[in-house]
């Protein structure tokens, strides 16, 4: 069974410019790729991540961050900030995806991540929801991460910015094993729930947290 899986990584087409590229020949010169990461954990923030990739730098093996190891995304992540023309980073916490709800959490995630890149986006390509309040031209593509290489470039920086941050809560509140399930609730983490109770990061009014 994993000798398949790999096979399916290896034979999936990888992310490409092709919308990018359309969307140049139509006089837009800095598209953003947007996507985030934690939504369906059960504590922590959500962080997004907004990224303008740069047109001469080609970037090799970039994926859906999903079906990268955690060295390659590492390594990817790098790269991207390397090469990209501008990126960025918009965190909600775990209190305002208690107070707003998730969706609208991972909307507001987006939102500060495109407010922060330091080149004004003329367009923008985001996986499944577009951004509400941003007044900019855009468009939602389901899947996105897995067809558009700025969105996935998103979805790269997102998932290592947020991992790298929860490893950092990790040892400010030990027993939850954050470092390993990154806030998703896996059987240990569940298990230190029941055992600890929830801790200031944990989303209160996630069912499994609830008890």
């Amino acid at each position: 069974m994993a000798k398949e899986s790999n096979l399916k990584r290896k034979r999936q087409k990888a992310p490409g410019l092709e919308e990018e590229h359309r969307l140049s020949k139509n006089g837009f010169k800095n598209i953003a790729g947007l996507d985030e990461a934690g939504r369906g954990a059960l504590s922590g923030p959500i962080v997004a991540a907004a990224c303008i990739l740069n047109d001469d730098k080609r970037l090799y093996k970039i994926r859906d961050s999903k079906l990268l190891d955690s060295k390659k995304r590492e390594t990817l992540a790098k790269r991207i900030k390397q090469q990209a023309k501008a990126y960025s980073f918009g965190v909600v916490e775990n209190s305002e995806i208690e107070k707003f709800g998730l969706h609208k959490a991972g909307l507001l995630a987006l939102k500060r991540a495109v407010e922060k890149l330091k080149i004004k986006p003329d367009f923008i390509l985001i996986d499944y929801y577009k951004v509400p309040d941003i007044f900019i031209p855009q468009k939602a593509i389901i899947k996105g991460d897995s067809v558009c290489a700025s969105i996935a470039a998103a979805s790269i920086l997102a998932k290592v910015y947020r991992d790298n941050l929860m490893r950092q809560l990790a040892k400010r509140y030990p027993g939850y094993f954050f470092e390993e399930n990154k806030g998703y609730g896996t059987k240990k983490h569940l298990e230190a729930l029941k055992k600890l109770g929830p801790c200031k990061i944990h989303r209160r009014n996630f069912a499994p947290v609830k008890f």
